[in-house]
């Protein structure tokens, strides 16, 4: 069997949009090095309105956003102001700390937002967990085309093509899109691996996919994503980590003490402000939030 495991994410209604969490979970603590595994929309907001993320903060890992549709603000402590559109891929690595903000543009509430996405973190390796901050955005991504199948490489390297976005640890990272009879080969190359459909109909060797769910595949086997009607999936994973991470709020990290260091850090206002931004922030939460550790 191609899938030795589904996870059906924990949906969160918003108000205008959803939002489905694969990963973390029971069924699921890490695929590669993502450890936080997010799916949102497609939605189209009421005219005036808009997603906004106030200010809050990252350490010890690296949250990478692709959108399918609509537009994002992003605004980070390093000064950073970038909009995220399809197409474009924003890595924003937290490292020794980072804080951002995510909101709607204002001419995307003016004409009401759509909201369609993925929105993951990856953890960083051991070594690398307290690197410098940094930020990119990058547009110039490889495509492969063929068998009525189109697929982006938005991170590492798949179908012989290598995308010029960092990757901290092995990862792969892709959009793809069939067409109606279209199919697509899934190399058998990285430790973990996993595929989401998130439009359409699609199955794994003849697997069926149940939209949204998170299928993870068996290491080391070849096989063949196909579509009847056309679809939308994308496929992720990379390297096996073999130290423990564990997941509080925000905040990542191989060691806990350094996230009630940074929980200390953001209660008492050591987090560097968001330039253009910085008038209200995500506060600590009410309480303890459990802390998840894995694998």
């Amino acid at each position: 069997m191609s899938i030795i495991k589904t996870v059906t994410p924990v949906s969160h209604d918003l108000g205008e949009f959803t939002v489905r969490r694969a990963v973390p979970s029971k069924e699921c603590r890490m695929v590669g090095p993502f450890v936080f595994v997010d799916q949102f929309g497609p939605a189209q907001l009421d005219l005036g309105s808009g997603m906004d993320v106030r200010p809050h903060p990252h350490i010890n890992l690296a949250t990478v956003t692709w959108l399918f549709d609509g537009a994002i603000d992003h605004r980070d402590s390093l000064g950073t102001f970038s909009t995220i559109r399809p197409g474009t891929v924003n890595l924003m690595t937290a490292g020794t700390g980072i804080v951002h903000s995510e909101r709607s543009p204002m001419v995307e509430r003016e004409k009401g937002p759509s909201l369609y996405g993925m929105q993951t973190w990856l953890a960083l390796p051991d070594g690398k967990e307290e690197i410098n901050p940094a930020f990119e955005a990058v547009s110039d991504l490889p495509w492969i085309d063929g068998d009525g199948a189109r697929a982006c490489i938005i991170m590492g390297e798949l179908w012989g093509e290598r995308a010029s976005t960092t990757c901290h640890a092995e990862t792969i990272y892709a959009e793809i899109v069939l067409q109606e009879g279209g199919s697509i080969p899934i190399d058998a190359e990285a430790d973990e691996r996993a595929v989401m459909l998130v439009g359409g109909d699609a199955s794994l060797d003849g697997q069926a996919l149940k939209l949204y769910d998170l299928v993870v595949l068996k290491p080391g086997e070849a096989m063949t994503l196909s579509s009847r009607s056309g679809a939308r999936a994308m496929l992720l994973g990379g390297e096996a980590f073999q130290t423990k991470r564990h997941v509080w709020w925000n905040f990542v990290s191989s060691d806990r003490e350094r996230i009630n260091q940074a929980k200390e850090d953001w209660r008492e206002g050591r987090f560097a402000k968001v330039p253009g931004d910085d008038a209200e922030w995500i506060p600590l939460p009410d309480g303890e939030p459990k802390t998840v550790s894995y694998p």
